[in-house]
């Protein structure tokens, strides 16, 4: 597998962490499932957002989609991969589309973070572990 493949791959999961830990912290929270007051979880969930948010903010690329797009720059034709994931990934809209929509995100992160908030684990019931 190509080197800039294993990056896209590695882009989609971050992506699909920072997308989808939100619902699963709402639903995980009404169904009382413990892991989703997990300190670390939530603080790495905030951080990726705000990552996110910061370098867009900034008007930076995202280091991924720069490394990647130089990895695919050395190698040549089009997969299976490349063609879905960047699909599911890159759309062509306006930069201050993306950072708005980053900074609401992000913002919904921040609000759920108060509204459920995290605990450490000593806090636990044993029953919730």
């Amino acid at each position: 597998m190509p080197l800039a493949d294993i990056i896209l791959i590695i882009h989609f999961g971050f992506v699909v962490f920072v997308v989808g830990s939100l619902p699963l912290i709402w639903i995980g929270a009404w169904m009382g499932w413990g892991f989703v007051q997990n300190l670390r979880f939530r603080l790495a969930h905030l951080a990726a957002i705000l990552f996110v948010v910061g370098e867009s903010l900034m008007g930076m690329a995202c280091p991924l989609t720069l490394w990647e797009d130089s990895l695919r720059r050395a190698e040549t034709g089009d997969n299976f991969i490349q063609r879905w994931l960047h699909r599911i990934l890159f759309y062509d809209v306006p930069e201050w589309v993306l950072t708005t929509v980053y900074v609401l995100f992000a913002l919904l992160v921040a609000v759920t973070f108060r509204l459920f908030p995290p605990r450490h684990r000593k806090s636990w019931s044993s029953s919730s572990i």
